[in-house]
């Protein structure tokens, strides 16, 4: 198995804070983590929360928590019990040991259906995403870019990208979708029909790093109202399907666009959505450039570090950068190109002057860096890891 690039955060976390909070999509791996986490605490107690034997426990739980105040306690599906925070908030407070609990939950922000307020000093909240690239460049099992490329057609999901060809992780795929259109998102509190949700979905996948425009959406759906369609992007940013990525906004003394883009968060989950089966169908899509550069944001933002500012830029005159990331005053620019031989617009040095970047990179399929400017290095994805990004 891949060497999960949030373990050692985890652990760190858990020396340091009573509560634990791992987010992330469904089957994307948190309950084994956490099972790996549990084995090496001695009597750790497992819970389920979507099961009612488990639930059950939980019932009375200024009872049964103070029992174990001297084990681990893991609770998964923490947004099946929405008082599940207030409930902890005591028993945290009369014994404030670190490591106490750690908490599983497939979605964030308002679905995760808790009050973040009742637990804040607390608690450390970490986002288990999908399979990364610097997880394979790290892993024993990576062998050139073969994985990369399936890792870009597939997604991260475990069970998708370990699966035994494509048309299984394809077929594992569409099942996901189904399920958690019509089951998951349900169980979230979400009302609004499945086949509504799902008609956006497939919209956004195919305006897939564009920006977003709820009114033609809406219009899309049959007229319905741009405060309705914005309604459903939060639900879906919310579930961690989506990403909303903001535009950069730079005091440059220029007209700056202002609208966010929005983008597919897993590669494998947009291909389904889209119908695209095989690395050459991908290939020949008049998504593919905008695929890659959405699962290669995603790669960028997972390596960040907390308190980093990231977005897009772009100006009315045509100056843009796929990301821009601000940490401790110093600007990184991105520029993302589908090309082993790559070449930048006037956009982007326009860009890169607007801004006073430090460091710029273009991220491509290629097999060695090479500069194009001083400051401005071309470089492969594979390289995440190495840039300097923290």
């Amino acid at each position: 198995m891949l060497n999960r690039k949030i373990f050692p955060l985890l652990a760190s976390r858990l020396q340091q804070q009573p509560a634990v909070a791992i987010l992330g999509p469904r089957q994307v791996g948190k309950t084994t983590l956490a099972r790996e986490i549990a084995a090496s605490s001695p009597n750790a107690i497992f819970l389920d929360l979507e099961r009612e034997a488990d639930r059950s426990q939980m019932a009375r739980a200024d009872l049964f928590l103070p029992r174990h105040r001297d084990q681990l306690v893991v609770l998964d599906e923490v947004q099946t019990l929405p008082d599940l925070f207030a409930k902890l908030r005591p028993e945290i407070d009369a014994d404030r040991r670190a490591g106490r609990f750690l908490l599983l939950g497939s979605a964030s922000g308002s679905l995760l259906r808790q009050s973040a307020e009742s637990l804040a000093g607390r608690i450390a909240y970490l986002e288990l995403t999908p399979f990364l690239l610097e997880e394979l460049v790290s892993s024993i099992e990576a062998n050139s870019t073969a994985q990369a490329t399936s890792l870009w057609l597939r997604g991260g999901f475990p069970r998708s990208f370990l699966a035994c060809n494509d048309a299984e992780s394809l077929s594992w795929r569409t099942d996901f979708i189904e399920t958690f259109l019509a089951r998951d998102l349900p169980q979230l509190g979400i009302t609004i029909p499945a086949e509504t949700l799902r008609r956006f979905w497939r919209m956004c996948a195919h305006l897939h790093g564009q920006l977003f425009n709820a009114s033609q959406l809406g219009a899309a759906l049959g007229g319905v109202a741009h405060t309705t369609v914005g309604r459903y992007l939060d639900l879906l940013v919310d579930a961690l399907m989506l990403r909303r990525l903001p535009p950069y906004l730079a005091n440059v003394g220029k007209r700056l666009v202002k609208s966010p883009k929005v983008y597919i968060r897993d590669s494998g989950i947009l291909h389904a959505l889209l119908g695209i089966h095989t690395l050459d169908d991908l290939n020949g899509h008049p998504v593919a450039g905008m695929s890659w550069e959405g699962f290669i944001i995603e790669q960028i933002l997972a390596t960040l570090p907390p308190l980093t500012t990231a977005g897009f830029y772009r100006t009315s005159a045509g100056a843009e950068l796929d990301l821009v990331v601000e940490q401790a005053g110093k600007r990184i620019g991105f520029e993302i190109k589908l090309s082993t031989a790559p070449t930048v617009s006037r956009g982007f040095w326009n860009a890169c002057e607007d801004l006073g970047v430090a460091q710029a990179y273009v991220l491509a399929p290629v097999l060695e860096p090479y500069p194009l400017a001083e400051n401005v290095e071309v470089i492969s994805p594979l390289m995440l890891g190495l840039a300097n990004l923290r």
